[in-house]
């Protein structure tokens, strides 16, 4: 029996995200390999074969991407794939040396180390005074988000006339940042600090793809790895960051111990340098042990998923019995926003986990749930901001956390109506709830661009 088209669609999805992944081509490339396999399954199932059949015999037959369909088979050991290719793929020869690659990390984490101290060499102390506690703020994302996406570019061989168009975000971003005359202790400086990282990861993004931006046709491709390499980064950067603290309090002991001050040394030099070297480091452990940690933040998703949504459910069901509504106060909506941001990040991760051709299991209902209950305290939420802006008039931070809310809103609300198709059997692709997540990317880095770039003029600098 033939396949019927959302399965096929799904299966030709895999293919492409896992193509676009190993062996990191252009979406032009991308797209004429995708029109040759389309090809081979036509002439294929006009021979009888059906169109499972077809579309991996198809994707065999492409010849040097054995390599892709030999990771494909291990990862899909169910299926027929593994019978057609498993064998007979050689092993994928790496595509940069190993050594090589550990040194460019190193050399890089050390540019980021001395990035963060090139400035206290014309006065700005890393805790210094207001002002110069501002510079830090604004240019932090510039100490080390350029040379991460500099090694992710050399990692996908990005073609050196792309890479440029990289750099131009960076400096863009650096050029206006510090043009704007905003007050050392305002509160836009505040948010254009936070928001910053958010804009410029997509451009990270970018590099990760190999090249892919937003207003290319087949640019999600490949967006779910990078949402995994986010997370898995973030986890190992944590880490990290919490071994060099415990090394640093012990190095503090054994100097105390001794009657000597340390102290400038590990604050000044040794933590703030750690910190920045410590994001190049973790990224190369997310690349180089792809195969043994791909599946921590999938992993944490699946353990804290129940365990939320179990909480929000008891909140909601809290709130109702009591009649209580959700505070207006400043910290407990920053408060449920971390919530939300939580929610959407266990989202992200249990559909990266999982197996789209499987059916729907208890994980998915209880997923399900959480993004339902999510959606709810979202709404509730923006009642709370809409509220507090009536009464007390816009202010940059209503304003953007007004903004965040709504974006949140329209990305739970969609995805709540695809998992109740999906578990409905009125969708037979899973595909759809994956596409959306990553479709959404730069929604999240476009409004933080805005809260960057508008903001501050709007509010007064202040």
């Amino acid at each position: 029996m033939a396949a019927d088209n959302e399965t096929l669609k799904g299966l030709i999805d895999q293919w492409r995200s896992q193509l676009s992944r190993r062996a990191a081509l252009r979406p032009s490339d991308l797209a004429e390999l995708e029109g040759h396999l389309r090809d081979q399954m036509a002439a294929l199932t006009e021979t009888g074969l059906t169109d499972d059949e077809a579309f991996l015999v198809a994707a065999k037959r492409l010849g040097n991407l054995d390599a892709v369909s030999q990771e494909f088979a291990k990862e899909h050991s169910d299926r027929l794939w593994k019978q057609l290719v498993a064998d007979s793929a050689p092993e994928s020869a790496p595509a940069r040396s190993s050594s090589v690659e550990l040194v460019l990390v190193i050399a890089l984490a050390l540019a980021a180390a001395a990035a963060i101290k090139v400035p206290q060499l014309f006065g700005f102390a890393f805790f210094g005074e207001l002002e110069e506690a501002s510079f830090y703020a604004r240019n932090l994302s510039f100490f080390v988000l350029p040379l991460l996406t500099g090694y992710l570019a050399w990692k996908r061989q990005l073609p050196a006339a792309r890479r440029p168009w990289l750099a131009l975000p960076f400096v863009v971003a650096a050029v206006l940042v510090n043009s704007y005359p905003l007050v050392p202790d305002g509160v836009t400086l505040i948010l254009v600090a936070l928001h910053l990282p958010i804009a410029l990861w997509l451009v990270v993004g970018v590099a990760y793809t190999g090249g892919r931006w937003p207003w290319d046709g087949d640019w999600y491709d490949g967006y779910m790895n990078f949402i995994r390499f986010s997370g898995e980064l973030f986890i190992y950067y944590l880490l990290i960051v919490m071994g060099g603290g415990a090394l640093i309090g012990l190095m503090a002991l054994l100097f105390s111990a001794i009657e000597v001050d340390a102290s400038w040394l590990l604050l000044e030099w040794v933590a703030p340098c750690g910190a920045m070297g410590a994001v190049l480091i973790a990224a190369w452990l997310v690349e180089a042990k792809q195969s043994v940690i791909e599946n921590i933040a999938p992993v944490l998703a699946r353990v804290f998923t129940p365990l939320v949504a179990l909480a929000l459910l008891t909140f909601l069901a809290t709130m109702l019995w009591t009649g209580q509504g959700i505070g207006a106060e400043r910290e407990a909506l920053i408060g449920f926003d971390l919530l939300l941001v939580l929610v959407l990040g266990l989202l992200l991760y249990s559909l990266s986990a999982r197996d789209p051709q499987a059916p729907p299991n208890l994980f998915d209902w209880l997923t399900a749930l959480l993004v339902v209950c999510a959606l709810i305290a979202d709404a509730m939420a923006l009642t709370a901001i809409t509220a507090r802006i009536t009464e007390f008039g816009f202010s940059a931070n209503k304003t953007a956390a007004l903004g965040e809310n709504i974006i949140l809103l329209v990305n739970l609300a969609w995805s709540a109506w695809l998992y109740a198709r999906f578990l409905w059997r009125r969708s037979a692709s899973f595909a759809a709830l994956e596409r959306w997540q990553t479709a959404y990317l730069p929604v999240y880095a476009g409004w933080a661009a805005v809260v960057v770039v508008a903001f501050p003029p709007v509010f007064g600098w202040k």
